[in-house]
């Protein structure tokens, strides 16, 4: 089948992909969008566990602060490149887990950190198994699998830091 250039420009725009990415993908959903995407994300997906054993010594220290000047979060989100690092994906990425540590504290990146003793469940205190704040429909390591597939890097939450006024 063929697609047009409007078709492979729409897809790019929404996606990030590359030109012949999104031409190979239209070809293959024989021009349905929708599931052109989804075979972009896949293969964004499967690209970025390939890297996920990659060194990340770039990447950038986000803060947030909740208004009222009560609640405050730092964290830091590594990446390989300091080009990726500089994208707004990346920036949105920091910025929106920095508002999730001030809003849902919490203690530890993943399960694999959780001390043997805890009692709470990791939906509560793991970073990455919470429900995202700005979509219930999804966890927050699914927000960083994304944008490591948009990117194309090895991404990593290395650390967190939450303040709370008299805490």
């Amino acid at each position: 089948m063929d697609v047009t250039v409007e078709e492979i420009k729409s897809l790019r725009e929404r996606t990030g992909a590359g030109i012949m990415d999104c031409k190979r993908a239209l070809e293959e959903s024989k021009g349905n969008i929708a599931k052109a995407e989804e075979i972009l994300k896949e293969i964004g997906l499967a690209a970025a566990a390939k890297k996920s054993d990659r060194t990340t010594s770039e990447g950038l220290i986000q803060s947030y602060i909740h208004s009222g000047n009560r609640i405050g979060a730092l964290v830091e989100v590594a990446c390989e490149t300091d080009f990726v690092a500089r994208t707004t994906e990346m920036k949105e990425l920091a910025h929106n887990l920095a508002m999730q540590v001030a809003a849902m504290s919490p203690v530890y990146i993943s399960s694999a950190d959780r001390e043997p003793q805890e009692e709470r469940p990791p939906e509560e205190v793991c970073l990455l198994q919470q429900t995202f704040i700005k979509d219930q429909s999804r966890k927050v390591e699914d927000i960083v699998q994304e944008v490591k597939a948009k990117v194309g890097e090895n991404i990593r939450i290395n650390r967190f830091s939450r303040f709370a006024l008299g805490d």
